[in-house]
């Protein structure tokens, strides 16, 4: 397995709309960098978050997920309060292919901070925003900055295509917009 590099994302965002919008090129421009790098593409946030809160008391169970558990809010910038965290979205949709998957690393700039960025892979044949989870692990509140870089995804080929892709098998969060809360 190989990873893939930006001659490849560029073509394959280009011809097969893997990655809409894309930015071609490094984007800094007194922002957290965003866009096609050597050998990944670094998406941007989107300015819809869901931000942990436990005015409900509520319990967190993967099984029987509460909205109540989350503010929402749509802003420019999110302050996540300490050692809490807040999920988010992509501004990009990516269309992974099928020999494809995709790995997810946070933003050194980010990390440097105490946040924590986690992405489950994109399977091959996934498709849809992708949900970001920031975890704030300082005792202080944190700042994420909508429409700037957040993490930065790798493009891995497999030896050959799977016998069943994620689109195969109706994967639950298969086309999700928005920011998706966890699914049973």
């Amino acid at each position: 397995m190989g990873i893939l590099p930006d001659t490849w994302i560029r073509a394959q965002a280009h011809e097969n709309g893997m990655i809409e919008p894309f930015v071609d090129g490094q984007r800094r421009e007194g922002t957290i960098s965003y866009g096609v790098s050597s050998y990944g593409y670094d998406a941007r946030v989107a300015d819809e978050f869901r931000i942990f809160t436990n005015v409900d008391n509520a319990i967190v169970d993967p099984k029987e997920f509460s909205d109540a558990s989350f503010v929402k809010r749509t802003q420019d910038v999110c302050v996540i309060p300490p050692n809490s965290f807040a999920l988010a979205r992509t501004v990009e949709y990516f269309r992974i292919p099928r020999d494809v998957l995709v790995i997810c690393l946070g933003k050194s700039t980010y990390a440097r901070c105490g946040i924590i960025v986690n992405v489950t892979p994109l399977e091959p044949e996934w498709e849809g925003h992708v949900t970001l989870e920031f975890s704030n692990t300082t005792p202080l509140p944190a700042k994420i900055y909508a429409n700037e870089g957040a993490c930065q995804f790798l493009f891995l080929k497999g030896e050959g295509p799977p016998e069943v892709s994620y689109a195969d098998r109706a994967g639950k969060y298969m086309g999700q917009t928005g920011v998706t809360l966890p699914k049973l």
